[in-house]
């Protein structure tokens, strides 16, 4: 499938999944997670959604919600976007890069600091 095709769809699924989870879900667990980013397959079978979370719940109960809530979102997600035949399996992945690029920052305010 053409990339650039793809490329709009992920933005697409975003997007809606995004609103989806502020606005609709009924879960406050949903609410306090943040989308950063989304990667569809060629095929459109798989979506990988990537968030992050700023709440006092613990990781693994966060993923376990999101995975409970996935049908849910996945019909959702179908009612919003009509223009696909077949709707991604969402899959849920923590994007770790934030939390990679406030160790960076630490490392180098632990730099600037020994140089002072």
């Amino acid at each position: 499938m053409n990339n650039i095709r793809v490329g709009r769809i992920s933005s697409e699924v975003l997007r809606e999944l995004s609103s989806i989870m502020l606005l609709e879900a009924r879960d406050e667990t949903l609410k306090h997670i943040t989308l950063t980013g989304c990667e569809v397959t060629n095929d459109l079978s798989y979506a990988k959604v990537y968030y992050t979370y700023m709440g006092d719940e613990d990781m693994d109960a966060v993923k376990k919600n999101l995975e409970v809530a996935e049908p849910y979102l996945r019909t959702m997600l179908a009612s919003k976007i009509k223009d696909l035949r077949k709707m991604p399996e969402l899959r849920f992945y923590v994007d770790e890069s934030i939390e990679y690029g406030n160790n960076i920052e630490r490392i180098l305010d632990d730099i600037k600091k020994d140089d002072e």
